[in-house]
């Protein structure tokens, strides 16, 4: 490979429409949809054998090096890059860390094909942030997305859409893996999409015991993604709290509640999934109004588990935005984890009236209504 040579791919954020929470059970069916802001991720070879990674979301490059299939910093303690200031460094290694994981994962799959990871420098840069704010847009996903696509193609593999999202999925996991992964397929396919979480735990012994070619080819029990047509006649609109909320933390919160394996529990699982198959139908079919119904039932479900457990999915902000939408005739919910972020809204798109309207009424609660779309679907293949 000549040096100097770059790839650029970029990869969309998400927003979940329906079946947040239940999603992180292995086989439990959501709705998400990408959207039109992404992450941009640019690769370039470079003669040395370091990786070098620089963010719009970070002061400065940081270098890496290899040790025992491991990136580290030069002068690093327990891979924490220390060599530009501890503190500016730390906060780094936080930001990167996605990326760091898909570039180990990458290595790991060349070196089972007995091919090397060159020298990289990796530039990246985000529309899923604003001036360093959080939307709740998936950022980790679709950066991590984006850094497998460009590697994977800068040295030359031809991957499916599906052993594309299988190594993110690999990636994400080794960080965080009550992670569902449905963040990782809407960056991937792009559109709305249908999906079931695999089992992550089989997804990590498989490959800690076969390796990452043996975890591209095997079917992982649980998992499922098709994509589905938009709806017709209806506006997707989104509102951010302008509170930033931590996935990771309320999802974790509530496994530290010991509620999976309850009655309430069985019956949250079996109640989601009946609204989203219902949504995946309405989808489908064309019908709008079964849409609204099966959204705001969404909401309900979620307002009664917020209320059963006490993990505060609903904000003020997210309370007056989903009543907002419901006095106009629509249907909106938290999207996510809820607990800050964003909100979603379907509303009639023919009554632009209603829609100026919503978004005044956002406004004044102190939700910022996002110039986001859903975005195109990604190349089939």
């Amino acid at each position: 490979m000549t040096s100097g040579r770059t790839v650029v791919r970029s990869a969309p954020g998400k927003l979940f429409v329906a079946g947040e929470y239940a999603v992180v059970d292995p086989g439990t069916p959501a709705i998400l949809v990408a959207v039109d802001r992404e992450i941009t991720v640019t690769v370039t070879l470079s003669d040395a054998a370091d990786i070098v990674i620089s963010s719009d979301l970070v002061p400065r490059a940081v270098k890496w090096r290899w040790l025992d299939g491991r990136l580290h910093a030069p002068g690093a303690k327990n891979g924490a890059p220390v060599e530009h200031g501890a503190h500016s460094a730390h906060g780094a290694r936080g930001a990167l860390a996605h990326v760091v994981s898909a570039v180990e994962t990458v290595r790991r799959l060349l070196a089972e094909r007995d091919l090397p990871l060159p020298g990289l420098d990796i530039s990246i840069s985000s529309r899923l942030h604003d001036n360093g704010r959080k939307y709740g847009l998936g950022s980790s996903g679709a950066v991590t997305v984006a850094t497998i696509d460009a590697i994977t193609s800068l040295c030359g593999l031809d991957l499916s859409l599906d052993a594309r999202y299988r190594l993110a999925v690999i990636s994400s996991a080794g960080i965080d893996p009550k992670g569902s992964g449905g963040d990782l397929a809407a960056s991937t396919w792009g559109g709305w999409i249908a999906y079931q979480a695999p089992d992550r735990a089989f997804v990590l012994d498989l490959t800690r015991r076969h390796g990452i070619e043996e975890a591209l080819r095997t079917p992982w029990p649980g998992h499922s993604v098709r994509r589905l047509p938009a709806p017709r006649g209806l506006a997707f609109e989104v509102g951010w709290t302008g509170n930033p909320a931590s996935t990771t933390s309320l999802v974790s919160g509530l496994h530290r509640r010991t509620w999976r394996g309850t009655a309430s529990h069985r019956r949250f699982v079996e109640t989601s999934t009946d609204f989203v198959r219902a949504s995946i139908t309405a989808l489908e079919t064309g019908d709008d109004q079964g849409l609204l119904r099966q959204i705001r039932r969404a909401r309900q479900e979620l307002a009664r588990l917020d209320d059963e457990v006490g993990l505060g999915i609903f904000t003020p902000e997210l309370t007056a935005l989903c009543a907002a939408a419901e006095t106009a005739g629509g249907a909106a919910k938290p999207s996510g984890a809820g607990g800050g972020d964003c909100g979603i809204a379907l509303l009639d798109a023919k009554a632009p009236h209603d829609i100026s309207h919503v978004r005044q009424r956002w406004a004044a609660a102190g939700v910022l209504p996002l110039p986001v779309r859903p975005a195109p679907e990604g190349i089939e293949e």
